[in-house]
């Protein structure tokens, strides 16, 4: 395992190249950055020609993310048909996110994270951290959405679980012959029961993700595992988070993850920074060691902070306390060159 980290395609178009140049000199190597530009374009000649780009910064290209965003239906989504089950529109969908899968394995980028979102990531007024630091907060209790439909209008559970086994049966076959490994984000964050239609968000739970993983079972058919997200699912993430991270990652299910604390659980919580959330983050990374987990620890959502670029300044932040903790541990935290961007099963 060794730090990393992801842009979209919007964000790297903003950034660019000073970006890829900032990376390389904080040390972080292995990433996930989308090309610029439609992603139901991309085909093997795209995607080599962006690998290429970016390993001459010194960076590997690890993982892209599919055209399944977090964004909500509300808002410009990216595969309406196959979230929504609409016959046809989804089959369609579910064909050009098969061909994106062979294009990765042309061009030997071995791994693709996505999600499978209706409801976008919720939350409520943001509150005030350390030093003033905004941080995104939710609180279930504040929400004042809760009775408003989205145009999915009343979803039971059983009925979102035949969306995500009809698109698995098809797509995880793909994954497998290809070797791309897809890794799929939970449910951000866990909703009340009734929550805006949808009777649960099943991917908010540790147990709806264990029954995910465990449906169309393959070794390319896992997780992007957001240790924020799973513990904003719990009732106590400091006591709970290490088992379960233990079983996840001993079936080998953890194919990225989101190094993200939290103060708080279900329900109601703030995300924080790693050093001060609930969770211990240091033990966190230890047994991720101790399971064989074998890819990148990143941060992600990270407070707003008085910074001429808050984002910029806050995981470069983050970037130096994951590799503090390799360090202290005695780990490489920079990784070989030449991990899952080039290739490897």
């Amino acid at each position: 395992m060794y730090v990393g980290t992801q842009l979209g395609g919007d964000q790297f178009a903003k950034v660019g190249d000073r970006y890829l140049r900032q990376l390389a000199q904080l040390g972080v190597k292995h990433v996930c950055i989308d090309p610029v530009g439609d992603p139901w374009q991309w085909d093997r000649d795209i995607l080599m020609r962006h690998a290429e780009h970016v390993s001459k910064f010194g960076l590997v290209l690890d993982m892209v993310q599919l055209p399944l965003p977090s964004s909500g239906i509300e808002r410009k989504h990216q595969s309406p048909g196959i979230v929504l089950g609409k016959p046809g529109e989804r089959d369609r969908e579910i064909d050009g996110i098969c061909r994106i899968i062979e294009a990765l394995a042309e061009a030997g980028i071995g791994a693709a994270k996505y999600n499978f979102n209706v409801l976008g990531i919720p939350r409520t007024e943001s509150e005030t951290g350390r030093g003033g630091q905004k941080l995104s907060t939710w609180r279930s209790d504040q929400a004042t959405d809760g009775d408003t439909l989205t145009i999915a209008g009343k979803v039971s559970s059983e009925e979102f679980w035949g969306r995500i086994e009809y698109f698995l049966e098809r797509v995880v076959p793909v994954a497998t012959a290809n070797k791309v490994r897809l890794a799929c984000h939970p449910h951000d964050p866990m909703t009340p029961p009734g929550y805006r239609g949808f009777e649960s968000r099943v991917l908010s739970s540790v147990e709806g993700l264990m029954r995910f993983v465990q449906t169309s079972e393959s070794p390319y058919h896992g997780l992007n595992f957001c240790q924020g997200t799973v513990a904003e699912g719990m009732e106590d993430p400091r006591s709970e988070i290490g088992e379960v991270i233990r079983w996840f990652g001993s079936r080998k299910k953890i194919f990225n993850v989101h190094f993200r604390n939290i103060k708080g659980g279900r329900y109601s919580f703030t995300e924080e920074f790693p050093d001060n959330g609930d969770m211990d983050m240091p033990a966190a990374l230890k047994i991720y060691h101790e399971v064989g987990y074998d890819g990148m620890i990143m941060p992600d959502h990270v407070p707003h902070i008085d910074a001429d670029n808050s984002m910029e300044t806050a995981f470069a932040f983050c970037f130096g306390y994951i590799i503090a903790l390799f360090q202290a541990n005695g780990w490489d935290p920079y990784g070989a060159q030449g991990g899952r961007g080039a290739g490897l099963s």
